[in-house]
């Protein structure tokens, strides 16, 4: 597989990581968007959703540190034994999304956050292949 491919993936992978955890904080900020998230059962999510959320954004901090190491493109973790095991529970990760999003009660949830969830799966399975 080509470096550059994997790369253009993590990179991807990364763009999509920022825009989640944008989301993220507008979610934490009141915005009115907990239809698509979270089971879509709040517009504006209550404190513990909101925790839930803030939780969101460090994990999806440590899932762009995680994929840019496993593509080459930084290195933070010591264990590169950890990297590759990790670089594949997060593409499990987001396989559980797909079903998990895609059985949401909420529309907007499943037509926003299942394929997102099929694009993230997809860039986490290339760059851990690598």
């Amino acid at each position: 597989m080509s470096a550059g491919l994997v790369a253009g993936a993590a990179v991807t992978f990364c763009v999509l990581m920022v825009a989640l955890i944008i989301f993220q904080a507008a979610l934490i900020a009141g915005a009115p968007l907990g239809h698509f998230a979270w089971g879509g059962q709040d517009r504006v999510l209550p404190i513990r959703k909101r925790l839930g959320s803030a939780t969101s954004i460090g994990l999806y901090l440590i899932f762009a540190v995680l994929i840019l190491q496993r593509a080459g493109l930084a290195e933070v973790i010591p264990w590169p034994a950890v990297v590759s095991i990790a670089s594949w529970v997060l593409a499990g990760y987001f396989l559980l999304g797909i079903v998990l999003n895609a059985a949401s009660r909420s529309r907007p949830e499943r037509w926003t956050m299942a394929p997102l969830c099929v694009v993230l799966a997809g860039l986490t399975g290339l760059v851990a292949l690598s």
